[in-house]
């Protein structure tokens, strides 16, 4: 089979065999459809419109498909009295959306012979749309693939979240440096999304809490908030396989009530008269501001408290406006807390339901924790989250007054249990004592949820006996595993139409229905007329992804090397470090040997760091000064290339993951809680190297270990070792290979305008190396050379590639849906 053909004839292979046959006129429909929007909407003669004109024309016309469905299935949710999902997440990592829509609602082929018609190119028009910036990673990617699957599934759900102005940021590479710019994504405006200026919440902050009493002679509080802020609602919805269900994905914006003071405005103070709306737009307009400051961590608090609050008084108003009171809150809706950023909804809970509508403790408690479910992502202490009291006394005094009576009961209860295997108390207790007193929120989302749960096998065993072990003892059963799941919709058929159209043919149309059907793949792993064929599509696809990489960089790349892919957030413990210091000793090989037959090989990195994660930048610096001084060097003849390909979001992972044919999935073990990225890379035939951590381990399970490179400590040896003592040191001195690495770094050499630029690095690495980066070398080290060893035998390599392919249909989001649905949320699936 050819693979030579343009990215429209690939995309549209792939919708003929998804949608329905396009008939004449409704190709003549649609175009007539996007001319009137391009006329009436967007306000452009045809004959001068531009692609964004095109593109906004096209989604608008998509965007009336979507809705024709969405508002049948929203009103047969609430007909039905069906329980509703509300899943809230600081993230949302959509992607672009065009091309995902027209899949889903399987009309991709007549929308792209209607702009063909019309002369538009879909595959540019596909280009001009920006990736929403909603996210960060993969708990952003996680909760948009769960959006996707809980549609396709036909569950009633909404997500809800902030709408950000400027994303996380825009990351700019300076010299080697990263920089941070506004992600200004919203400049065009959105034409996914409906404003709902009429669809606003007040929320509220600071003040001071009056003690009252009901009429029931209860006693009661009444919170007299100091400042007010108003949310008001942007929907986007979103359609599930086939066009069968729409769900809601609601965003929140932040505003002042009176966006101008006006007296101070006519007194001549124009700048003040605009603060108090600059404070309030502030909680919208970045993810994750930096919060090295006081006045940076109040913000992160504000946004958590801002969209949790905005979320659950608009629930609750759907709720009542249904069924005329909260009491049956927990059987008609479930609430997914996606990590600890939205944990303050379980106070905030409470309020509303003893404050606002009236209920007694203890009904309110049993509705919140059998409502709430909370999803941990991570077992790093920083990322559990933890609020000083001072602040929350300030900010929310009522959910501070809330947090200590939640506290003082759990305690006493666990006191009068009197069980003989009790914790500590100040190991369960809400706050933490030792380090100025700070509000557990980790803590909080557990006793506040029904069920906890990890997001792989590992991770879930490691919350029962490191970071919730005492309250894994106080509640055994509420600690449940469901290993994330990516949507195969996004992740091959959008990302990888040539894979996909050859996966269809060889294994049946089933598999755009069913992920397991991937299994029939594995009797074909020894065919090597298939293995020609995936060579051709995966160096189409390398030819793509070069393409991006010549246009950004200046850098050419060999589309016959072998692609060993290391794209994800920059983090210590995700040990990019370590990749690079290994790329730096095969380069002092080849240098050192430079006869021998080396595996043309290309380093390709991606990802973002926190714009206040120093350590992490210099990690970005050193990747870029390697590169720079490894591509110039013309002793290598072009055997290896170092490329760090800035700005990653969605739709760069869509053109890098097709393209790759090593994954590298190499976090110190027991810290990665899942990955995901593991995931869509083995679906699109990457072979993974990788540490026993995360879902690497289910991978394995079912992918099987000698059809990935698996190295290094595993999670209970980091911890025997971390225990004992790290000694980073002596295991230096015992590899001469490692030693020279770190000594060309520490000298300088990738580094002569600084030479003692990376010292801070050299130093920890030396003295603490808390991520077991010069533990893990050798090893390391030997499965790269185990990679290169199988790579020259393309017949074994390629049936391993098929066997990754054929064996992760279990890691579907829809089968993790399913198990959220089943075993967490009680929501009944429809056949």
């Amino acid at each position: 089979m050819s693979q030579t053909a343009t990215p429209t004839r690939s995309v549209s292979r792939v919708a003929s065999r998804i949608a329905l046959p396009a008939q004449d006129e409704d190709v003549a429909a649609l175009r007539r459809n996007i001319v009137a929007k391009l006329t009436y909407s967007v306000g452009r003669d045809p004959i001068i419109a531009s692609e964004r004109d095109w593109f906004i024309a096209t989604a608008l016309a998509v965007r009336d498909h979507i809705v024709e469905r969405w508002v049948p299935a929203s009103r047969d949710a609430y007909l039905q009295s069906r329980k509703r999902v509300y899943y809230l997440s600081l993230e949302f990592l959509l992607g672009r959306l065009l091309y995902d829509s027209l899949n889903n609602l399987s009309i991709a082929e007549p929308v792209i012979e209607a702009l063909a018609e019309l002369g538009v190119d879909f595959a540019s028009l596909r280009g001009v749309e920006p990736d929403a910036a909603l996210g960060n990673g993969g708990l952003g990617r996680l909760a948009a693939c769960y959006l996707d699957s809980m549609a396709a599934l036909a569950i009633p759900a909404h997500g809800y979240g902030i709408r950000y102005d400027n994303g996380l940021f825009r990351q700019v590479i300076r010299n080697g440096w990263q920089q941070e710019y506004p992600e200004n994504w919203l400049s065009f405006g959105n034409p996914w999304e409906f404003a709902r200026p009429d669809i606003s919440q007040s929320v509220g902050f600071g003040g001071s809490v009056e003690p009252a009493t009901g009429p029931d002679g209860t006693r009661r509080a009444i919170w007299h908030p100091e400042e007010t802020v108003v949310a008001v609602a942007y929907d986007t919805p979103v359609v599930g396989w086939r066009g069968k269900h729409v769900n809601t994905l609601r965003l929140w914006s932040a505003r002042a009530p009176d966006p101008l003071a006006l007296e101070a405005f006519n007194r001549g103070d124009h700048v003040g008269a605009l603060a108090a709306s600059a404070r309030a737009n502030a909680i919208s307009q970045i993810l994750y501001p930096s919060d090295e400051t006081p006045a940076g961590q109040e913000l992160r608090l504000r946004q958590e408290y801002f969209f949790s609050s905005a979320s659950l008084q608009n629930l609750l108003y759907r709720h009542v406006r249904q069924y005329g009171h909260v009491r049956n809150l927990a059987e008609q809706c479930a609430i997914q807390l996606n990590d600890t950023h939205p944990t303050i909804a379980v106070p905030e809970m409470m309020r509303l339901l003893i404050d606002v509508h009236g209920l007694g403790w203890d009904e309110a408690w049993n509705i919140t924790t059998n409502t709430f479910c909370y999803t941990n992502h991570t077992l790093l202490p920083e990322a559990l989250e933890s609020w000083p009291v001072p602040l929350m006394e300030r900010l929310l005094p009522r959910h501070m007054q809330i947090i200590y009576q939640i506290n003082g009961i759990h305690l006493d209860t666990m006191v009068a249990s009197g069980r003989p295997d009790m914790p500590a108390l100040d190991e369960v207790s809400l706050i933490d004592e030792h380090a100025g007193r700070r509000v557990r929120m980790g803590a909080l989302a557990f006793l506040g949820s029904h069920r906890v749960n990890g997001v792989s096998a590992l991770h879930t065993e490691l919350m029962r006996t490191t970071v919730f072990a005492p309250f894994n003892r106080l509640f055994p059963d509420r600690i449940v595993n469901v290993t994330n799941g990516i949507s195969f919709r996004r992740w091959l058929f959008d990302a990888n139409p040539g894979l996909t159209q050859e996966l269809a043919e060889a294994v049946g149309p089933e598999v755009f229905d069913d992920p397991t059907a991937l299994e029939k793949l594995a009797s074909l792993a020894e065919d090597t007329g298939l293995h020609q064929r995936l060579m051709e599509i995966r160096r189409n696809n390398k030819m793509r992804l070069g393409q991006v990489v010549a246009d950004r960089l200046n850098i050419t790349l060999n589309p016959d090397a072998l692609f060993d892919v290391h794209i994800k957030r920059i983090h210590e413990y995700k040990r990019q470090l370590l990749n690079i210091l290994e790329t730096i000793a095969l380069y002092n090989a080849m240098r050192a040997q430079p006869t021998r037959d080396w595996v043309p090989r290309v380093k390709i990195f991606a990802g973002k760091a926190a714009a206040s994660y120093h350590r992490a930048k210099l990690i970005i610096k050193l990747i870029n000064d390697v590169a720079r001084v490894v591509n110039d060097d013309p002793a290598l003849r072009n055997r290896l290339k170092v490329v760090f390909l800035p700005d990653y979001n969605v739709s760069l992972a869509e053109t890098i993951i097709p393209a790759a044919d090593l994954s590298e999935q190499i976090s110190t073990a027991g810290m990665e809680a899942s990955g995901t990225g593991n995931m869509k890379l083995a679906l699109n035939g990457a072979l993974t190297i990788g540490t026993l951590d995360g879902a690497n381990i289910e991978i394995r399970d079912r992918v099987g270990s000698r059809n990935m490179f698996l190295f290094g400590l595993t999670a209970a040896e980091v911890e025997e070792r971390r225990s004992g003592g790290t000694r980073p040191h002596d295991v230096i001195a015992a590899n001469a290979t490692l030693r020279e690495v770190l000594d060309a770094i520490g000298s300088g050499v990738f580094s002569p305008d600084d030479p003692g630029r990376f010292t801070p690095l050299i130093d920890d690495l030396h003295q603490n190396d808390r991520f077991f980066v010069t533990a893990d070398f050798a090893s390391y080290a030997a499965a790269q050379r185990d990679v290169a060893e199988l790579w020259r035998n393309r017949s074994a390599w390629w049936r391993a590639s098929v066997l990754n392919t054929a064996h992760v249909g279990w890691f579907s989001s829809d089968r993790s849906v399913r198990e959220y649905a089943t075993e967490i949320w009680n929501v009944p699936l429809r056949e």
